[in-house]
């Protein structure tokens, strides 16, 4: 009953219910995480101290770095079951699940256990000065060094229930763990830790949430029965060579699009701390709030890849194309509305995270800039995941790297260089106004070959 239930959502369900039903608990999950992300900010704001804001900031971009490993397994393998299902191979897609899982274990252990080696060079790379330092140590044990596994298992499976119809499921975990970290954030910091320890509580309140959740993923997988292809050990043996090379295809380009979007936050951070601790606690703020629509469009983005992959495996391209249309368009008018929303309340959103005010100053003008580049970002990673969709992971490498190693980061030092600080806020709107017009070339030319059936 179950399996029908997901196989009509793929093969039959009008479109809009099929992409609602895909996309809206992944959005609602990416929302509560983006919260529980903005939480530990805006709880160690409370304590009106700027050098644990920035110290905590400068692990963003080494905790998403770490998230990059889930891209790798997660969408390079939740991709491949969707492709796999949709040409009728449910027992080579059970093989991909259990290899997508063991990838996930090591390359995040070895990541972690590096992290635990080199953390000081790697924390003063970032940025961190004497009076963040401590801090950064202190966040980074939790979340990367012991948070690190179940933080990537748990977006891992969360893809591979997606790839199946199970994004409910999904979902409901990643939100779970998003609402416990902000419940226990403060129990943490103000009730169990001392004054001063207010970035241990938040660290380990993290901690604690991812391991939940990537409890309850375990659970729920294994209560989905023998009748999924989802599984955790390789009884089956490895996938067939090509599966194992398609894993990576996909999966590289996700983990390198978000490596180097990383860099990019590492780039910023550092070109930021050159004028001073307050910038970087302002630009740290806004990286987070900045992230709402995005969220919301990595969401729908989520949700439509499983479904784009399915029906571009099983030939039905007319279901397809509706089913990018209706997304694209979603995302857009999302982006819009919310470029209107942040340039209204700018000012008042940045005073719910900190009261200093030359760091509410700064971050409303930095907030105000960035966010006019909200739609055309949505619109670059919305075509990378349609290309993660095809299969063609080539693609969306090349507009991944092309992105962020030849727009985004080399603008970065161009415009801080003629313009200063402000011109390192201002390069996003101005890399994705070219990132988008080679998207949209990439895209079209592909579509094209489609549609005439080569």
């Amino acid at each position: 009953m179950e399996q029908e239930k997901n196989r009509n959502i793929f093969e039959t369900m009008p479109v809009p219910q099929a992409v609602r039903i895909m996309a809206l608990p992944t959005i609602i999950s990416q929302l509560i995480v983006l919260v529980y992300n903005m939480a530990d900010t805006f709880y160690l704001g409370r304590t009106n101290n700027p050098y644990m804001v920035a110290g905590v900031s400068l692990i963003l971009p080494v905790f998403n770095i770490c998230l990059s490993l889930a891209g790798l397994s997660g969408i390079g393998g939740g991709a491949l079951i969707s492709r796999l299902l949709g040409a009728g191979e449910p027992e080579e897609a059970s093989k991909v699940s259990a290899f997508s899982i063991h990838l996930a274990v090591g390359t995040t252990a070895f990541f972690s256990i590096g992290m635990l080696l080199f953390m000081n060079p790697i924390l003063q790379l970032l940025g961190a000065s004497g009076n963040t330092l401590a801090f950064a140590r202190q966040y980074s044990l939790c979340v990367i060094v012991l948070g690190g596994l179940p933080t990537v298992l748990s977006n891992v499976m969360a893809n591979l229930l997606r790839s199946v119809g199970e994004s409910g499921k999904a979902g409901f975990g990643i939100a779970m763990g998003g609402v416990l970290n902000i419940i226990l954030d403060p129990l943490f910091m103000f009730l169990l830790f001392p004054k001063g320890y207010e970035v241990l509580g938040v660290g380990i309140a993290t901690l604690l949430s991812n391991c939940c959740a990537c409890a309850f993923f375990i659970i729920t997988i294994r209560r989905l029965g023998p009748q999924t292809v989802l599984r955790f050990r390789l009884t089956k043996g490895l996938p067939r060579s090509k599966d194992v090379r398609s894993v990576f295809t996909v999966g590289i380009p996700s983990s390198v699009a978000t490596l180097l979007f990383d860099i990019d936050y590492i780039v910023i951070d550092k070109l930021m701390s050159g004028y001073g601790d307050i910038a970087l606690a302002a630009i740290g703020i806004v990286l987070k709030v900045e992230r709402l629509p995005l969220n919301v469009g990595i969401g729908i983005c989520q949700g439509m890849m499983p479904l784009v992959a399915y029906n571009y495996s099983s030939g039905n391209r007319k279901r397809m194309f509706s089913i990018i249309r209706f997304s694209l368009m979603t995302g857009l008018i999302v982006g819009v509305l919310s470029v209107a929303m942040y340039e209204l309340l700018a000012g008042g959103i940045m005073q719910l995270f900190i009261a200093d005010p030359e760091t509410v100053r700064l971050g409303t003008d930095f907030l105000r800039i960035r966010t006019l580049a909200t739609p055309l970002m949505f619109m670059s990673f919305f075509t990378v995941y349609t290309f993660q969709g095809f299969g063609r992971g080539e693609r969306s490498l090349l507009l991944g790297v092309t992105r962020w190693a030849v727009f985004n980061i080399p603008m970065l030092f161009i415009l801080n260089h003629f313009i200063g600080m402000y011109g390192i806020v201002w390069s996003q709107v101005t890399a994705d106004i070219l990132t988008v017009a080679l998207s949209a070339y990439v895209y079209f030319s592909f579509r094209k070959r489609l549609v005439v059936g080569n």
